[in-house]
């Protein structure tokens, strides 16, 4: 009989996983608004998104709310984006306009840069930031909108479906998606938080209103994070701001990374330093080690155990133990992955991903500030984030 306290680590991360997977609150529950809509600028920062500008625009064309424009910012691409944002300019697409993005100047990391530049141009009283990589629903605009008057919020920001094609994607992404989840897990309390390290936005889709969003500073404020989505939040309700997060996988998707080097790069540019963003100052230096360390204690020890003791061919209570929490770990994983819309096959490899996992957490604490993404890299001296081509 394996003595319950032994098993307590992977119960509560079990009873703390469960909870984190809830879809609530909705944004499909907050419905458009009844009569004047006030218009909304969408900005979509773009560098090297060939693969994706198109249908992410397309999308966007499509949406039912009445009073929305367009801002497409390339970023000095290289692969094709501006001529395929110029043809939409030649064809006359309706609400739809091009910026040609400047030089990144010192002090800036690309994507606050490439906002600011849509925000300059932007005639919205709302502005809209979304990724290239993002799909959107016709209804989602106006959900959003409804979500930001009925919440009487200056930021809204929402959890989509994230959609996971490849191998390295299904055994990585459900660690690093679940590691968020459960630093945010309760929503209500991201949402009633006035504490800037419990609040979070996903940049895949911010909405702000822009009275707010100018008194705040801008992307100007943020210009050297590479996490400039949680920073812009955590400004926000600093300023004394509310914001607003929501679940709305049927209103969104995205697929943030395709191959295992996308993966690698993505998440080392920004995990540690978001993990340490999150936290009390005296903890920030250890944090990512050790969240790569409960990775490997959680995760890894006990099916290694396991394996281990069959091999020898040794019952022993240290294999019962092993077996016990390997399982209590397959029915977390399992409930995970099927949340997530991952095969459920992958649950017997959450030790492969787990490693993983542990592996971009000490790459990118070891890596620092200095960051290497689309054919830039980053750095930082004294203290100012820097930034230049390839």
């Amino acid at each position: 009989m394996v003595p319950l306290v032994w098993l307590l680590p992977w119960i509560l991360a079990l009873v703390v996983v469960l909870p984190a997977l809830r879809r609530r609150p909705r944004l499909r529950d907050f419905p458009p608004p009844a009569d004047a809509a006030p218009r909304v600028s969408i900005i979509v920062p773009a560098r090297n998104e060939a693969h994706n500008i198109g249908a992410c625009i397309a999308s966007l064309l499509g949406s039912t709310y009445p009073n929305y424009e367009i801002v497409a910012v390339d970023d000095r691409s290289e692969d094709g984006t501006a001529e395929i944002l110029e043809a939409m300019v030649e064809q006359g697409t309706p609400n739809f306009r091009m910026v040609r993005g400047k030089p990144l100047p010192p002090g800036w990391f690309g994507k606050p840069w490439a906002c600011r530049q849509g925000a300059d141009v932007a005639e919205g009283e709302l502005l809209a930031f979304t990724d290239a990589d993002t799909r959107h629903a016709p209804a989602l605009l106006g959900h959003a909108v409804g979500a930001l008057t009925a919440r009487d919020a200056a930021l809204v920001t929402i959890l989509p479906r994230q959609l996971l094609g490849s191998f390295w994607e299904c055994v990585i992404m459900p660690h690093m998606l679940l590691a968020i989840l459960i630093r945010f897990r309760n929503t209500a309390r991201v949402n009633r938080a006035r504490n800037p390290r419990d609040v979070i936005a996903n940049g895949q889709f911010i909405l702000v209103r822009r009275d707010a969003y100018e008194a705040v500073g801008g992307h100007e404020a943020i210009r050297g994070e590479v996490v400039e989505d949680l920073r812009l939040a955590q400004r926000f309700v600093a300023a004394g701001y509310r914001m607003f997060l929501a679940h709305a996988e049927e209103l969104m998707t995205t697929r943030m990374y395709r191959s295992l080097r996308e993966l690698v790069e993505g998440w080392t540019k920004n995990v540690a330093t978001g993990a340490r963003q999150t936290v009390a100052p005296w903890l920030r230096p250890a944090v990512p080690w050790l969240v790569a360390a409960s990775f490997l204690a959680l995760w890894v020890l006990p099916p290694l155990v396991l394996f281990g003791s069959a091999i020898a061919g040794r019952d022993s209570i240290v294999r019962a133990w092993a077996a016990a929490a390997t399982g209590i770990s397959l029915v977390g994983w399992l409930v995970a992955d099927l949340r997530l819309h991952v095969p459920p096959g992958y649950v017997l490899l959450y030790p492969l991903g787990a490693v993983m996992a542990a592996l971009i957490f000490v790459r990118s604490a070891l890596r620092g500030e200095r960051v290497v993404w689309k054919g830039r890299w980053y750095g930082r001296a004294d203290g100012h984030g820097s930034g230049r081509d390839a």
